[in-house]
């Protein structure tokens, strides 16, 4: 689909998931900082006409003229109704064909500048927001959450390890995070929509896990290359075949969603906008000049 991706490397490109077609970024290994590229620009920082654009788009997409308008991508299932209005809050740039959303500010190059530190840290904030997730869908106190359980995609153990090698290969420790950090923000909140709304909370499972699979990756091979000596962390590895994985997940999704109310399904889509705003700000680590909030 995620701009979780450099959008945010964040929100935008990460939930570009597989559906978004992201331009590769212009990489300068002087200094390892990523240079010009109008196209990491929007991944970069996040938008402050996100939640606008949302509100727009979100409405466009769920809007009915009576009860038998479909909405987009409805007959395809509901993955397809989330991807669709996921898509629209990217930019043309990021998004030639679906994307809605006016592009970032540019950041400047002090900004843009990744750092091994920031990674590591980036590393342990995506770890307590993948453990929040694991946690409440092996605790399943919905019951729909069981499908969720196992499904390959999970990402707690192979953080553990990079987190790991970090320390033998570059002797540095995981930082003590903040108890309002951006990893800690976001389990919180997911912890609470699991309970108090589960639409939303799916919202945030979809785009975070599917967007990782496509910007996410992405954005691990740059840092890689620019950071690592291109070392492939775990985090961007899978034990079997991802694209049936994936699959699997998508129809328990389409699954789930048939069992909602209309109201529960715009619930769901209008917390977009959201899931790009906390991963970005989850992302935004790996740039130590950048501020999380």
């Amino acid at each position: 689909m995620e701009s979780l991706a450099f959008t945010q490397l964040s929100t935008a490109t990460v939930v570009g998931h597989s559906h978004c077609q992201l331009r590769q970024p212009k990489i300068s290994h002087k200094g390892a900082s990523l240079s010009s590229g109008r196209s990491v620009r929007g991944c970069v920082s996040l938008s402050t006409n996100l939640r606008k654009n949302s509100k727009r788009l979100v409405v466009n997409a769920t809007a009915t003229e009576g009860a038998a308008r479909p909405r987009p991508g409805e007959k395809k299932g509901f993955v397809e109704e989330m991807r669709f209005v996921a898509m629209k809050l990217h930019t043309r740039e990021q998004a030639p064909k679906e994307g809605e959303a006016k592009a970032a500010p540019e950041m400047s190059m002090q900004q843009m500048q990744p750092t091994r530190e920031g990674y590591l840290k980036y590393l342990v904030e995506s770890q307590v927001l993948y453990g929040a997730m694991e946690k409440i869908m092996k605790e399943a106190k919905v019951d729909s959450y069981k499908v969720f359980q196992n499904t390959g995609l999970e990402r707690v153990d192979a953080l553990s390890k990079d987190i790991a090698w970090f320390k033998s290969k570059y002797d540095l420790d995981p930082p003590v995070l903040k108890e309002d950090g951006s990893g800690t923000a976001y389990a919180t909140l997911l912890t609470d929509l699991s309970v108090s709304n589960p639409p939303a909370f799916i919202c945030h499972f979809y785009n975070v896990y599917f967007a990782h699979t496509a910007g996410g990756r992405m954005i691990g091979r740059k840092m890689s290359e620019m950071l690592l000596d291109s070392e492939e962390l775990a985090f961007y590895q899978y034990e079997s075949d991802l694209k049936e994985l994936m699959e699997k997940v998508k129809e328990n999704l389409n699954t789930v969603a048939e069992g909602w109310t209309t109201e529960e399904k715009e619930f769901c889509l209008k917390e977009t906008a959201a899931s790009f705003q906390y991963s970005g700000k989850v992302m935004r680590a790996i740039f130590t000049a950048l501020p999380e909030h």
